[in-house]
């Protein structure tokens, strides 16, 4: 993680293209997963677009944060966050996605009124989406309990997978300097938007590379102990960081994510 902060597209205007602007979860359990996220995180639901079937969007106070979707039945992916990075033209943006290696698995298409989506994924096999905005500006709200705070892939190598990430989104690189971490922070006008981990052999076998959402909580160990209530799971228990104070869980379908207190 980084001390990103701010994120733009907050306060009813877009988000800077290349910026995370949305995540969303699709599962087999609509109504459980709401009980669950709305149980930890205080979340009330709104309906959404329908185009890939039945959608939520999870407002807190007011503010749209995050999207969970009904899987199809006989569609066994993987059951996981996946954040959204603004663009300008997602048509555009999927087309130099397939030129760098990468591949769309959905779309591009539009989501109503509300813009223009794509599923993604990078040449390691991460999945991402893409969102064009119309009607639906994306996460309303950050670093407040609830929200999503800070978006980070998980992957073998960095340097290598960062290079598709600046060429399809125009970021700018920061790497760590030190000859122990593998962890490049990238930038949009110099202010940082997300991280690429490379962990090597330490990537979950039954996983692969993928993107993990931090969520900010006001109580790490409180939250943690909510998620075991309702049913969830801790893969990492809570640790001390310079950034804040983390732990990884999953919920009960086995979506994995991170709640964060951040150190401000």
């Amino acid at each position: 993680m980084t001390e990103a902060r701010g994120p733009a597209g907050l306060n009813g205007t877009a988000h800077t293209p290349g910026t995370p602007c949305w995540v969303s979860l699709m599962v087999h359990g609509m109504a459980a997963t709401q009980e669950f996220y709305g149980a930890l995180f205080g979340w009330k639901f709104q309906p959404g677009p329908q185009q890939l079937g039945p959608y939520v969007r999870a407002v807190l106070d007011g503010h749209e944060v995050a999207g969970i979707g009904q899987l199809p039945p006989d569609r066994h992916l993987p059951i996981a966050w996946t954040p959204y990075f603004a663009s300008d033209d997602v048509d555009l943006t999927a087309e130099t996605v397939r030129a760098c290696g990468g591949t769309v698995g959905v779309g591009p298409l539009d989501a109503g009124d509300a813009g223009r989506m794509a599923i993604a994924s990078d040449p390691s096999g991460a999945v991402f989406g893409i969102w064009q905005t119309a009607a639906h500006l994306g996460t309303g709200i950050t670093d407040v309990p609830g929200t999503p705070t800070w978006n980070e892939l998980f992957t073998r190598d960095s340097a290598s997978v960062a290079k598709f990430y600046d060429t399809v989104f125009g970021y700018g690189e920061e790497p760590v300097a030190s000859a122990d971490v593998d962890y490049i922070t990238l930038h949009i006008k110099g202010r940082p938007v997300a991280g690429i981990r490379g962990v090597g052999h330490a990537l979950p076998r039954d996983r692969g590379p993928h993107w993990m959402t931090y969520f900010e909580v006001a109580d790490v160990d409180a939250s943690l102990t909510g998620v075991i209530d309702l049913g969830g799971h801790v893969l990492k228990t809570p640790r001390d960081t310079p950034h804040g104070r983390i732990a990884t869980v999953t919920d009960p379908e086995g979506a994995a994510f991170s709640l964060v207190r951040t150190s401000h």
